[in-house]
């Protein structure tokens, strides 16, 4: 039977009723809004078995967002084209988040797809499903699943009136549509033809069997014959034992013949039985060969995606939101239960700003300090280059990789230079110092709280460079050194020493000989969630003025890259940050809000305050950690209305015009070809004489992969870390060793560093000891191990 098209009803209460020529009712309008005519319900309802479907996105038992909300009676919509074409209101699960969220459906042509309202069918199709080749189920009495390959939709009706009339509009939608293709039960089909011919060669086979057998009675008999008249003629009594024993063999052989000639019948008559019971099962392993397959063309789509993504550029400047365009949000937010939710700041502070007779003060970054060779006092030093070969384009399978490193250490995982950039660790610890005149301006302070808006603002810089450095540096070898001496032209000289190598750890010493000290020894912790990486730095950045004495102590945030799978690489910065000045007691308080889609804040923006020993907030700062900091004069407090009882009322802070302490430099000219390295990134690796052995520069890998040979780079960089392996199984022997003769052992020792209690924070951190630049002064690398 074919389904009426549903009519209008006169008014939404369905007390109307659309006659026909003989004057009955050709169908009444029920809650929840689909209408049918007689003859849908004379369908015969068919049952599909739902074993191996897979439960994807599946709302747990007893787990929903509250109650359904009540769905009006509306009127069905009128049929279009064709008479199988259906449109009403049904919920549709979303996630765990959202529940079950109301949809328009539309049945037509062997496919139900669904909008949000009535009016997006004219642009947006949220989802469409094809029903030839898919199952329908019902969980209770209000539930329909509807499964096809890796793609199952919960839907639930208003009433279980309503849900069986879908039920049976599905139904038949599947039947015609597989009718209307021509292979009715295309998975089937074939088996059956199959079957039916195993069947009719036994068949065959058994009616040779037959022949055969009746050939060997017919023998048989006239051998019996034979062999009788043998016994009636006058033969010695020797012979006619012969004679009957062969009577009785053959008399044996047809009687096994017979046997052999029944086996044969009852075993098809047993194969007629369970053909059905084959189909089935054949008709089973044919769905999970289509479901699989599915997967792996969505599989292979996504490494399609993945491959364009790593062979094209980095992703342009913009901020997050514009790799989530306006006209996904409607969808996202919709059906994705992957989307990670952040609460706005309870705490968050609320800044009026007053007008100011002076202009707000700006960072000029015409003072931006030279890289390429000039020094701000004129003098000409040392030619920098300013730019580094181009990335060559290669392609990569990524799954291939990531998929044996979830939950994994980075550190551990062997990773092709193809996810990397030509810098290790150490190098990417001396960028930090991009903005190191932020420091030479805060010697100058004569304020410890002025200071410390500096020093904050330094602490944010250091995260501009990553916003779009989204390689992964080298991981260094154990005992590998880098120095950067900037002494002349910056003012500056830096090193820094891998001391540890499971868990991996750096050690970081710099003087300035315009007034200040910075060390720090950072463990870099980070783990491969699937779908982002999350870095986390662990250990203190120590910062000492020369003249005043004050020691500042912070750490640094989480760093998270999104996207690892499918989609653009984008990092974010999240987490809080507490500097404190030993000294005075000062601190600043900053928080990086992490990004949320959701949210009306600007992406990667940073705030914070600046407080004194008692506890006074004297400064507010706040920015993006990508492109500025500012810090604004409080000159006046006040505690806010609180808008819910339970709540502490917001503190506002009338602030004055806000001063720049810190703006990013522009990128170079073609930056994206070049890894979107900074002007002091792309000196970082260029050769220098005179500079130690173990210097990240002399690394023949990293070298290799800077100069564009990526294969050549692999194959080294394997030689370099199975040499490092074999060192370490060395000296694990000879540890093992002195165990068992009952001596000391002394493991590994960094060479410029050495192992102390710091006096401020109490925990044991590698300083600097002394002696390198000495060593480079002389030329004296004896003491260095040969790790390339």
């Amino acid at each position: 039977s074919r389904v009426a098209r549903p009519r209008p009803l006169a008014s939404p209460g369905g007390s109307a009723e659309a006659k026909q020529p003989g004057g009955g009712a050709a169908g009444r309008s029920l809650s929840g809004g689909v209408a049918y005519g007689e003859g849908s319900r004379a369908a015969v309802q068919r049952r599909h078995p739902r074993a191996g479907l897979p439960a994807q996105r599946r709302p747990l038992p007893g787990l929903q967002a509250g109650p359904l909300p009540s769905t009006p009676a509306t009127t069905p919509t009128s049929a279009g084209p064709g008479p199988d074409t259906y449109k009403g209101w049904l919920f549709k699960w979303t996630n765990y988040l959202k529940g079950y969220q109301r949809r328009w459906f539309v049945l037509s042509n062997g496919l139900l797809s669904y909008y949000r309202t009535q009016a997006e069918m004219a642009h947006t199709c949220r989802g469409t499903i094809n029903l030839s080749t898919a199952h329908i189920d019902t969980e209770d009495s209000c539930n329909i699943v509807l499964s096809n390959g890796g793609r199952t939709y919960h839907l639930k009706a208003h009433s279980e009136v309503e849900r069986q009339r879908w039920v049976t509009a599905l139904e038949l939608a599947k039947s015609k549509a597989i009718h209307d293709s021509g292979d009715e039960e295309p998975a089937s089909q074939s088996d059956k033809s199959e079957l039916h011919g195993t069947l009719k060669s036994l068949s065959s086979k058994l009616e040779d069997l037959s022949t055969c057998n009746d050939l060997i009675a017919k023998h048989g008999a006239a051998l019996q014959r034979s062999l009788s008249e043998l016994e009636n003629l006058k033969l010695p009594a020797e012979s006619g034992e012969k004679i009957k024993a062969v009577n009785e063999r053959a008399t044996l052989f047809r009687i096994t013949s017979n046997a052999m000639i029944n086996a044969c019948r009852d075993f098809l008559d047993l194969a007629e039985t369970h053909s059905r019971k084959w189909q089935r099962a054949l008709q089973y392993e044919r769905e999970q060969r289509t479901r699989l397959e599915e997967t792996i063309e969505q599989l292979a789509k996504q490494h399609n995606n993945l491959e364009r993504a790593c062979r094209g550029p980095p992703p342009s400047l913009q901020t997050p939101a514009s790799a989530h365009p306006k006209s996904v949000k409607a969808e996202a937010s919709d059906e994705d239960e992957e989307t990670e939710y952040f609460d706005a700041m309870e705490d968050a502070q609320a800044f009026i700003t007053s007008p100011s007779l002076l202009p707000p003060q700006v960072f000029d970054s015409s003072h931006q300090a030279s890289y390429d060779g000039s020094s701000k006092d004129g003098i000409h030093k040392k030619k920098r280059r300013t730019r580094v070969p181009d990335k060559p384009n290669y392609s990569l399978n990524l799954w291939s990789i990531m998929k044996n490193c979830i939950g994994k250490e980075l550190s551990k995982i062997p990773m092709p230079v193809n996810f990397n950039e030509p810098l290790s660790m150490l190098q990417r610890l001396t960028e930090d110092l991009e903005y190191h005149e932020l420091l030479d301006k805060a010697v100058k302070c004569e304020s410890s709280i002025e200071q410390m808006c500096f020093v904050a603002a330094f602490s944010v810089s250091s995260y501009s460079t990553t916003v779009h450095r989204t390689a992964k540096p080298f991981n260094p070898l154990l005992g590998e050194t880098y120095e950067l001496d900037r002494l002349d032209e910056l003012g500056f000289r830096s090193l820094c020493e891998q001391v540890s190598h499971h868990p991996p750890a750096a050690a970081h010493h710099v003087y300035s000989k315009r007034g200040w000290t910075l060390w720090q020894e950072i463990t870099i912790a980070s783990k491969f969630r699937g779908k982002y990486l999350s870095i986390m730095p662990l250990g203190y950045i120590h910062l000492e003025f020369h003249s005043s004495g004050n020691h500042y102590v912070w750490q640094k945030v989480t760093s998270t890259v999104h996207n690892i799978i499918v989609g653009k690489l984008w990092i974010d910065q999240s987490g809080d940050i507490e500097i404190i000045n030993y000294k005075s007691k000062d601190k600043c308080q900053l928080k990086f809000t992490p990004y949320s889609y959701f949210s009306r804040d600007v992406p990667r923006k940073v705030t914070g305050l600046v407080m004194d020993a008692e506890g006074t907030s004297h400064y507010v700062m706040s920015g993006t950690w990508d492109e500025k900091m500012e810090c604004s004069k409080i000159v006046q407090s006040s505690q806010g209305n609180g808008s819910s009882e339970g709540k502490v009322p917001k503190t506002v802070y009338q602030t004055l015009s806000p001063k720049v302490l810190w703006q990013k430099y522009p990128l170079p000219e073609n930056a994206e070809n070049m890894y979107f390295f900074s002007n002091l990134a792309l000196t970082l690796n260029e050769p220098e004489e005179r500079i130690a052995p173990t210097d990240s520069r002399q690394r023949p890998d990293q070298r290799l992969m800077e100069n564009g040979k990526w294969d050549e780079a692999n194959a080294e960089k394997q030689r370099l870390e199975e040499k490092q392996r074999a060192v370490r199984r060395k000296r694990e022997a000879e540890a093992a060793e002195a165990l068992e003769e009952g001596k000391d052992y002394r493991g590994y020792s960094p060479l410029w560093f050495e192992r102390k209690v710091d006096p401020v924070t109490g925990e044991l951190m590698c300083v600097y000891k002394g002696g390198y630049w000495e060593a480079k002064e002389q030329q004296q690398w004896s003491a260095c191990p040969n790790i390339f």
